[in-house]
This record gives structure tokens, sequence and C-alpha cells, in this order.
């Protein structure tokens, strides 16, 4: 009778954490100062010019993986510090891109912050894309293969160069602890908060799942890897650009809780008492109460803090399993609380 949020597989060694502290007005205005951590790997570790990067206006092709415009591209893939350094990010698939321009124009009567989109050279615009007014660039195979980061290119017809939503929110250290915090999610009755979450694409799920079971948004502790990593943003189905996403601290958190008088809940194997079990009683007792779901990294579980702290709470088993996937439990986990 386990819960999903620490393994039976080997640990995990933590990656070393990289601050990345730049101002957000560079990218969009009224925005506040931001940085982000995240996971040394994800980082190519060049330090790049928050200049703006665009294709000159009379080109609508790009045969060549050697052009300028195609290596943007790619570092904007591959380095969380140049994604930040430039506010843009690039998103692979019709799917996601169609799912990100129907909320912001739906839900949020926005224009959708499209800075161009790529299409393969053979591909027709993508149903539901044809009526925005975006910048189309015909691209080969070649790099089209190269930016995806996938071997077949065959159901990628599409790449969106998109700007980093005003959605996410990095706070700088205890600097902002005297915002309003208020401001960082529209509602806070529930919230998902991400301790540690290494692995992109279980921070995608859980992202996707807690936008599909009409979480409030998701906090994110220090050493979860990137939300806008490529790997988590296939994973997330655009949910990145929909759900509100604060990267903060445990001061940020316990601001929060004190603001909304939220209940920190984690979730934990029932190997250590006192653990409360997750059932329907359990959940409708909590129904009017605000609450934060904590889940922990996938190699070490909670930390020390996040079990000194929250009411721990498993997911009853049968059998003789340890746990779940951090992502199968989470999503458990909210489909229950929401």
């Amino acid at each position: 009778m386990h819960c999903g949020c620490a393994f039976a597989t080997p640990p995990v060694s933590p990656r070393l954490p990289l601050e990345i502290k730049t101002s957000l007005s560079k990218l969009r205005a009224s925005s506040p100062r931001t940085h982000i951590q995240i996971n040394h790997s994800d980082d190519l570790t060049e330090k790049s010019p928050a200049t703006r990067v665009s294709l000159p206006s009379h080109v609508d092709s790009i045969t060549s993986t050697s052009n300028p415009f195609v290596k943007h591209c790619l570092k904007l893939r591959q380095s969380a510090s140049y994604r930040y350094a430039h506010g843009s990010v690039l998103v692979v698939g019709a799917i996601p891109i169609r799912e990100v321009c129907m909320f912001q124009t739906n839900k949020q009567g926005v224009a959708t912050e499209i800075e161009c989109l790529l299409l393969h050279e053979e591909a027709q615009v993508p149903q539901g894309l044809e009526g925005l007014s975006i910048r189309i660039v015909r691209v080969s195979s070649l790099v089209m293969k190269k930016l995806s980061g996938v071997q077949s290119t065959e159901s990628v017809e599409a790449i969106a160069l998109m700007r980093i939503p005003s959605s996410f929110i990095d706070l700088e250290d205890d600097k902002d602890i005297i915002t309003d915090c208020k401001k960082w999610f529209p509602s806070a009755h529930r919230v998902l908060v991400l301790d540690s979450i290494q692995d992109p694409g279980n921070l995608g799920t859980l992202i996707r799942s807690a936008m599909a079971f009409n979480w409030d948004g998701a906090f994110l502790l220090p050493g979860c890897c990137d939300p806008f990593n490529d790997k988590a943003l296939r994973a997330s189905r655009g949910a990145s650009f929909q759900l509100p996403i604060v990267s903060g601290n445990w001061n940020h958190l316990k601001l929060l809780q004190r603001e909304f008088q939220m209940k920190l809940l984690a979730g934990h194997p029932a190997t250590q008492k006192p653990v409360s079990r997750l059932s329907l009683e359990f959940a409708q007792s909590l129904a009017e109460k605000p609450l934060c779901l904590i889940l922990g990294s996938e190699g070490h579980g909670l930390s020390e803090q996040s079990r000194q702290v929250c009411e721990l709470v498993s997911i009853p088993m049968e059998g003789e399993f340890e746990s779940l996937n951090v992502s199968v439990a989470g999503g458990i986990f909210l489909f229950m609380l929401q």
C-alpha cells in the first residue's frame, strides 16, 4: 500500500543546478526580473547576448542546416540559458502548437505570440492554424530533422518559434519575497508543487495532468528541470503555455501557504508512519480546503523539508509493489483531489 513518489529504481544522481539570472524586462514589457534553476545537462554553458535574432523579411524558405537562423533555433531547443536570454522557445509538432493557439485565442482573447511557423517544404498548413496571421517559412527535411530532435520527421510537419508565456514566473531568490503572491496564480485553490523533479518527461506529464484536472497552477521548487525543455514540452503537449507556472523556493511557497491558508499534502509510500491513505472520503474532506500537493523526485522522493512540514499521503496498492512512477502517482492524486 504505497504511493508513487519514492521509487524502487536506483537513485538518480542529482545534477548540478545552474541559476540563470536575466532581466525578463528585456524579453517582455512589464514583466518582473527573473531567473531559472535548471539541470546542468540542459545547458550548453554558452554565454550568448540577448540580441534579437530574426530572419530577413524576404526569406520564405530555408534548406541549409548551416543557416544562422537554424543555428539560433537549435540553441533555443538545446540550451535553457539561451531560451531565457531570448525569451523564446521551440514548440515541435502541430498538435501542441494548435492547443496553445486555441487556448490563448479562446480563453485569453489575445493573439498567440508565434514569431515564426516553420513548415516542412511539402506539408500543408496544419488544420486549425490556417486562419492565423503568422509568418510561415518552408524548411527542408534536413532542417526539420535537426530542429525537431527526432529521428523521423514524418510525424513532424510544423515547428513554432514562440515567446515564453507571461503565465510563467521565475522568482528572484528572496528578493521577490515581498511581491504579491496573489498575482502568481489567478486562483490558488489547488496548486501542484514539484520537488526536484528532474526528468522532463515526468515534469511535462504532470503539468499536462494538472491542466486536465483543472488545477490552478504548478510551483517548481529548486532542482526541477526546465518546463520549456523540448522533452518536457513534448510530454506536456502545450500545457506549459496554458497552466500558470511559478519557479521559486520554500520561502516563496510558505508565503503562498500563509496568504491562502493552504494545507500541505505530500505523496509518500506507506512505509513510514504516520501516513494517511488516499481515498474518496479523504478527498471529500478536503474539497473546500485550499491545498498544495507536493510530489518528490524520481530517485530520492520527497526532500526532508517536505516530509517535515507536510501531511504524508499514500496511494493504497495491492501486492508487493513499493511505488509507482511519479507521473502515474501524480495523475491519481491530481484526479482524486481535484
